[in-house]
């Protein structure tokens, strides 16, 4: 979610906020879009609930590892 776009003497600062799962692999789209230009920072916000579909995944793939592990 975008929250803001500032000018800066280099480009534009663009601040915005991401999942964590969504950063992995970002570095090579970002280099992909600006020619190797561009340059990223993170920094933790907060936390929030997981969607129900992703927690509802990760609880079933747990689930089959337990009982894999269990034979």
């Amino acid at each position: 979610m975008i929250q803001g776009q500032e000018p800066t003497p280099g480009g534009v600062r663009v601040k915005a906020e991401a999942p964590l799962s969504a950063m992995f692999g970002y570095i090579g789209d970002l280099r992909t879009m600006t020619s190797g230009r561009g340059q990223f920072s993170m920094e933790f916000s907060h936390y929030a609930p997981c969607p129900k579909n992703v927690s509802d995944d990760v609880i079933a793939k747990a689930k089959e590892e337990a009982l894999r592990a269990a034979k």
